[in-house]
């Protein structure tokens, strides 16, 4: 196989495919939604694909082009305002074939220097936009929930390391609105997440935090988790007064910034971030609001060394790693086995500088401040919360959950838009996610004008 065409298509025929559909693909404007398919209507049109003779790789790249890729949703599409969406540069997609296609093993300075460096570069930028100190650092992992549990494993193996004979520090405090990695997390370390009790936004803070703390004895704590931009509603915590309490009682603060980490990089909003600088870790998913494909999320530490106790592993093979001074990445997080998944947001970066990323963050604020002002000027609907950053939600008035499914349900059938419900409180809600630049108040205004 390597190094040699089969049958039916030559290298360069490959090449060629390949590098054609992945530029078209680029170049659409806008692209495709696309639907989903049943299993049933995925076997009817694309049948058994392996087979012992293979069918060839033009034959391949057709099945993926006109039936497996139009049965996957464009997450990039401007009305995808879903879940949190991915919305890549053009820079950051080419560049991850490049990635692709140079066999880079990235988890080791010595095998992957050029990478690394590169990826650092890239950290620093977002340690610089937290506060963080020059000594900062960490990794690119595959998403927020790996981030997260990194930096509690970190967490946890330096209190324990600190505390007394016969104490072993086993809880987390967050709040119910804490992404669900933190729970399962904590179900993967066998600790406990102790709920605190938000405020009237919603919000973490440091108040609530201590009563929490002092309930059960501060010393059975190893993390405090606090959120910078919630999933549902986009909530800030109260940063400053949960970093207060976690330096007074000496517990490590971690702030989960995985979706809204990203407005760092907006002026207007950087107040709303105070006292993150306080932080011990934190994360931000690249792939969400800062324009890079998927999978990369930058897991940051105030002290490195804490990340590489927790996570270096050891064996005869690896001695020539672990026993150098090098800066391998994946001594600071879950896993071994590391792709340079920090290349492509570093290519875009390094392309267009940062402030082109400060000015799209900010157009997407615009636009979602735009969703708000449109939404309360409209009768039948209502804003349901404050917002933060880029997610809006609001109800229909009169409407029930079978409504809202329905109006979700028709508007992806027609390849309109993809807008999916979500739940408060016992209610079913519309929500907003807005992180592409390329999202418009013109679509903001259609997709609302299909609720009347």
């Amino acid at each position: 196989m390597h190094g040699f065409p089969d049958d039916n298509t030559s290298l360069a025929e490959l090449e060629r495919v390949v590098l054609d559909y992945s530029a078209e693909r680029m170049r659409l404007d806008p692209v495709p939604l696309d639907h989903s398919l049943t299993p049933e209507q995925l076997e009817e049109a694309a049948g058994r694909t392996i087979t012992a003779e293979g069918m060839g790789g033009q034959a391949a790249m057709n099945l993926f082009a006109e039936v497996l890729a139009p049965a996957c949703l464009s997450v990039d599409h401007p009305r995808y305002l879903s879940f949190i969406p991915c919305a890549p540069t053009e820079a950051s997609a080419m560049f991850d074939l490049v990635v692709g296609a140079s066999s880079i093993y990235a988890g080791s300075w010595l095998e992957g220097s050029g990478a690394v460096y590169a990826e650092n570069q890239a950290l620093r930028w977002i340690c610089d936009l937290v506060g963080l100190p020059e000594s900062s650092g960490g990794a690119f992992v595959p998403g927020g929930t790996i981030g997260n549990l990194s930096a509690l494993v970190a967490a946890r193996a330096k209190a324990r390391h600190a505390a007394p004979a016969g104490q072993r520090p086993f809880r987390v405090a967050t709040t119910d609105g804490a992404h669900s990695s933190i729970a399962s997390a904590c179900e993967v370390m066998d600790a406990e997440l102790t709920p605190v009790t938000p405020d009237g936004r919603g919000r973490l803070t440091g108040e609530r935090l201590r009563e929490v703390l002092l309930e059960h004895g501060p010393e059975t704590y190893f993390a405090v988790v606090a959120t910078a931009g919630t999933t549902n509603f986009g909530i800030i915590d109260d940063l400053a007064s949960v970093g207060e309490v976690c330096r007074e009682f000496g517990i490590w603060f971690h702030v989960d910034g995985a979706y809204g980490g990203a407005g760092l990089a907006a002026p207007s909003i950087r107040h709303l971030y105070a006292g993150v600088e306080h932080c011990d870790s934190f994360i931000v998913d690249p792939h969400k609001w800062l324009f890079a494909p998927f999978d990369c999320c930058a897991l940051i530490y105030r002290d490195p060394a804490a990340g590489r106790a927790a996570h270096t592993q050891h064996a005869g093979y690896l001695d020539v790693l672990t026993e150098a001074s090098d800066w391998n990445p994946a001594d600071f997080s879950v896993g071994l086995t590391r792709r340079a998944r920090g290349l492509p947001f570093w290519f875009s970066l390094a392309t267009h500088g940062t402030d082109a990323y400060a000015t799209a963050v900010e157009r997407t604020l615009e636009v979602a401040a735009f969703a708000e002002a449109e939404i309360a000027s409209r009768e039948e609907l209502e804003i349901v919360g404050q917002r933060d950053l880029t997610v809006v939600v609001f109800r229909r008035r009169g409407w029930s959950a079978a409504d809202y499914r329905a109006w979700s349900d028709r508007m992806l059938a027609d390849e309109f838009a993809f807008i999916v419900p979500t739940t408060h409180a016992g209610e079913t809600l519309a929500r907003f996610a807005i992180v592409n630049p390329q999202t418009t108040t013109e679509d903001i205004t259609a997709i609302l004008d299909s609720m009347a």
